[in-house]
């Protein structure tokens, strides 16, 4: 039973150096990349970041899926995929405070009118503008699982009033905490600022279309770190055109990379961040060591996606 790491990214932690930190703390893995391949029968998990349609072909033992983050929406609608495969995905606590920061971060340039100060020092122009207040802005968290509760708790944190939305009643302390598709454009409505965090499924691919952009506050700015599906990008470059909400920031997009000729590059009330919100998994490459460890041995998995569900 070997474990395969193939992420198809350039641009990232190479398979090698995550090969690395397993064996690091389990020295008797059998772990492997696509330079270390071998005979492909003998991979039983493989670690990616997108499953390739042909994983499942090239692999004719995979039992396990590991994927390296959070959002498993490619791999369990994958149908190559067969139905026995099962799917984990990672929880780590490292990229949940970096997405957590980039969402505080651009709220705070937002708040501090970063744009405008910098406009006015390439006009060398001295402009005091007073910056928005902190306990007079609310901020809404969509999404209060492990990533959105550390956001809501360091938007808090800062100052902010914070009301968090979920599909399922959630507590948090000192967030006002709503629920389910009713409350949703209640929550809109009063939010100066919207931080998306929500996974991709059949229930958000979409839920921000005209209707429900057109529930946020006028002037507001909406902020997307979770599945760029979930926003219509076509209705939302209209609503931006009529003011509500009044600025876009998107590390997510229906399409990855952005390609140059969309008009969301552009257009002057969006900013794009090339999905770089949260980079670092921290200690949770453990984690993958620990699924391997644990299939090998017929034990329960650590984080394992129901498929049918999505998460």
């Amino acid at each position: 039973m070997a474990l395969l790491i193939e992420t198809g990214l350039s641009d990232w932690i190479s398979d090698s150096d995550i090969a690395r930190d397993i064996l690091r703390q389990y020295p008797e893995a059998d772990v492997r990349t696509p330079a270390t391949l071998g005979d492909p029968a003998d991979i039983t998990m493989v670690a990616v970041v997108g499953l390739k349609n042909d994983h499942p072909e090239r692999l004719p033992n995979l039992q396990l899926v590991q994927k390296l983050g959070a959002g498993v929406e490619t791999i369990v609608s994958n149908p190559n995929l067969p139905d026995n495969v099962r799917v984990a995905r990672l929880k780590p606590d490292a990229p949940a405070q970096e997405i957590a920061e980039w969402f505080v971060a651009y709220v705070l340039r937002h708040q501090r009118h970063m744009t405008f100060h910098e406009a006015a020092q390439r006009r060398a122009e001295w402009l005091p503008k007073a910056p928005l207040y902190a306990p007079e802005t609310v901020v809404g968290v969509l999404g209060l699982g492990h990533i959105g509760a550390r956001s809501a708790r360091m938007l808090r944190a800062v100052g902010f009033q914070v009301m968090g939305w979920s599909r399922s009643p959630k507590q948090i302390d000192g967030v006002t905490c709503l629920h389910g598709d009713a409350a949703l454009p209640e929550l809109l409505g009063q939010c100066d600022h919207v931080c998306a965090i929500l996974p991709s499924t059949p229930q958000t691919v979409g839920l921000f279309d005209a209707r429900m952009l057109a529930a946020m506050k006028p002037g507001s700015q909406l902020l997307n770190a979770g599945r760029g599906d979930l926003i219509d990008e076509t209705a939302l470059i209209a609503a931006l055109d009529s003011g509500a909400p009044g600025h876009a920031v998107l590390d997510v997009t229906s399409k990855e990379p952005l390609p140059s000729d969309n008009p969301l590059w552009v257009h002057s009330g969006v900013t794009i961040t090339p999905h770089v919100s949260g980079w670092h998994l921290g200690e949770a490459l453990a984690d993958v060591g620990e699924n391997y460890q644990r299939l090998t041995a017929g034990q329960a998995l650590l984080h394992e996606v129901d498929r049918a569900r999505g998460y």
